[in-house]
């Protein structure tokens, strides 16, 4: 009974903590960015059923994607192109021609990498026969296929700072508690709105120690991408240890799940905030209100199965410690076992030595 509860608790603090990294749309420090096989696992989830298949035979089939520096990069590339397009000209016009052609030439770097993925010929069957036989077996890719590969690929979830040195680091966790200072110390003086309008300035910026997201949904998957990472590069996850739990959970079809869920979730969230938006009668919004409350059990769904692959990749971390012990301790077993063989062939060694002595002290006389 006490084991039942305490696997209980901590399934609950899990998911208690994956609610509140989404909620806040944070997660504490920095990852690393999402595995290709990761980011391709997402995008699958905005992709239809049939390209969905074909992308995890190809997976299992061992048929790797044309690689281009990282799918994540594509995203960066693509928000860095937004950010420009977007930035405020108005006052400015002789940046106005600066800011289109630094947009113009990230979207001709996207262009680059859209080929690299859709026309590769070492990684797709080009021939008419080699098409025919891919096809047969679930693994053909189309043009239009690729296409939409590469579209999806462009949303995949990365943070919104880039990660910097670790001197950048400890300067932002110092801003950062300096910024509740600034607010404590001006509040209640002539001082405190300037005092409040520094903190948010310094606290803005100190967000770059953390990974912060555009919304919940992102977070999520996002951490939904980094565990499965996690899992798949420990050399205790690949050990014979875990060979049970490797074919009860494939946790890249887990994470592609988890993506159609959530990107259907997300669409439909915003279709009510559209509606809710342009409706104000009371039955309309109590209809809205009522969709509401239905989709919140969905979002509790992937958020119980997001945090039961983050405590999978706590619970396999914490087994490597657990599996060098083990290897130190079979190598000391192994090691008295020389020592004791070693030692029984002492005797014989004597007689070997006293053999060669002799015969050395007959040529010697």
């Amino acid at each position: 009974m006490p084991d039942h509860v305490e696997i209980t608790s901590d399934r609950e603090r899990v998911e208690e903590r994956v609610r509140r990294w989404c909620e806040r749309a944070r997660l504490d420090g920095r990852r690393a960015a999402l595995s290709d096989a990761a980011a391709v696992a997402i995008a699958a989830g905005r992709l239809d059923e049939d390209t969905r298949a074909i992308l995890a035979e190809r997976r299992r089939a061992g048929k790797p994607l044309p690689s281009v520096g990282g799918f994540a990069a594509i995203r960066v590339l693509d928000d860095e192109r937004r950010r420009w397009l977007a930035k405020d000209t108005k006052n400015k016009p002789g940046s106005a021609l600066v800011y289109r052609m630094r947009a113009a030439e990230l979207a001709k770097r996207l262009e680059h990498l859209r080929t690299a993925l859709v026309m590769s010929t070492k990684h797709y069957a080009t021939g008419v026969r080699a098409v025919r036989r891919d096809r047969r077996d679930g693994l053909h890719l189309d043009l239009t296929q690729r296409d939409a590969l590469f579209d999806a690929l462009i949303h995949t979830p990365v943070p919104k700072q880039e990660t910097g040195t670790v001197a950048v680091r400890t300067g932002l966790s110092m801003l950062d508690s300096a910024a509740d200072r600034v607010a404590e110390v001006a509040k209640n003086t002539r001082f405190e709105e300037l005092g409040d309008r520094a903190s948010s300035v310094m606290a803005d910026f100190a967000d770059q120690k953390d990974d912060v997201f555009t919304d919940r949904y992102e977070t999520l998957l996002f951490l939904a991408g980094s565990s499965i990472d996690q899992v798949q590069l420990s050399p205790a996850w690949r050990s014979d240890h875990f060979v049970v739990q490797r074919t009860q959970l494939d946790l890249v079809d887990e994470l592609t799940q988890v993506a159609v869920d959530t990107n259907s979730l997300r669409e439909i969230a915003d279709e009510l905030d559209g509606i809710a938006a342009m409706m104000f009668d009371d039955a309309t919004r109590a209809q809205v209100a009522s969709r509401r409350t239905a989709l919140d059990a969905v979002w509790s769904q992937l958020v119980d199965r997001v945090a039961a692959l983050v405590r999978v990749a706590d619970l396999v971390t914490r087994a490597e410690g657990d599996l060098r012990t083990l290897d130190v301790v079979e190598k000391a077993h192994s090691l008295d076992n020389r020592i004791d063989a070693l030692i029984a062939r002492a005797g014989n060694r004597e007689l070997s030595a006293d053999n060669t002595h002799f015969v050395g002290d007959q040529l010697g006389t």
